[in-house]
């Protein structure tokens, strides 16, 4: 967590919670009235990113990297990267034909208030835990409903396992035949309809490899929210740092056209009190 002390920096993020059709100024006052905090969500890109087990890795190649004949330094690289992999977007068309590209994606569903559900002490004794409507029911009873235009947030505490990649995905394996063996915590399919049917968050995000747990065959999970179009974030980093409400995400991806997905680069920020 990083202190910001700006006055300026809290503003442009207010500019962006408005362009995120939050309703409510207090949230916005807030921010303006004390310095906030940001957070890192994102896992680095580099030679330990954990990808799926038949997804291109990340690769940077090095074009240049050092004093050029005219005498001044010159650094570049290539990459190399599948859509999904690392802290990622997964865009609606990753599993709906016809939905938000990447590209279409408006930025209200990428920028707004959050909220947290911590379900990390249960996912802690069930590698396989599914979230479940219970666990929102409960989150509300203690919060409050889940408000309309909210990019939720779920809290499986697989992030702390992050670089390993056999303790983050159940195996160190890579190719078909490691898919089987993929093992760690989901949102359950009801309660992904429960979510459409009864909510209407923004977009999803949590803190493991995919949003449908690791022994799912069906995708169902991604099939009923990216259906309504929701988009969700993989991979998410340092949830940990997140308060369960009065946070907002920044959480803006590689501008993919046609794309189903791409590398993101997000962050959250918690206003001062």
């Amino acid at each position: 967590m990083v202190p910001i002390s700006s006055v300026r920096v809290a503003a442009i993020v207010c500019v962006l919670t408005v362009a995120a059709c939050v309703p409510d100024g207090a949230e916005i006052d807030l921010l303006f009235q004390s310095p906030s905090a940001w957070i890192d969500l994102s896992h680095p890109f580099d030679a330990e990113t954990i990808y799926w087990p038949t997804a291109e890795a990340f690769r940077l190649d090095t074009v240049a990297d050092g004093i050029t004949e005219g005498g001044y330094y010159y650094a570049a690289y290539n990459f190399t990267a599948a859509e999904h992999g690392g802290t990622h977007l997964d865009a609606p068309a990753h599993f709906a034909e016809g939905r938000d590209t990447p590209a279409q994606i408006p930025l209200a569903r990428l920028i707004g208030p959050a909220v947290v559900v911590d379900v990390s002490d249960k996912a802690s004794a069930d590698q396989d835990y599914l979230v479940s409507v219970a666990d929102f029911t409960a989150f509300e009873a203690a919060h409050g409903p889940i408000g309309d235009g909210v990019i939720l947030l779920l809290r499986t505490g697989w992030g702390r396992r992050w670089p390993d990649a056999e303790a983050y995905l159940g195996t160190a394996l890579r190719g078909p035949d490691a898919v089987p063996l993929l093992h760690f915590p989901g949102l359950a399919p009801e309660a992904a309809r429960w979510l459409v049917d009864n909510r209407s968050i923004g977009a999803i995000g949590i803190d493991t490899p995919s949003i449908d747990f690791g022994q799912s065959t069906m995708f169902e999970t991604h099939q009923i929210l990216y259906g309504e179009n929701i988009p969700g974030f993989e991979n998410v980093a340092n949830l940990e740092a997140m308060p369960e409400t009065g946070g907002y995400v920044v959480a803006l991806p590689m501008k993919i056209a046609g794309g189903s997905g791409g590398p993101l680069r997000m962050v959250g920020v918690v206003p001062g009190r």
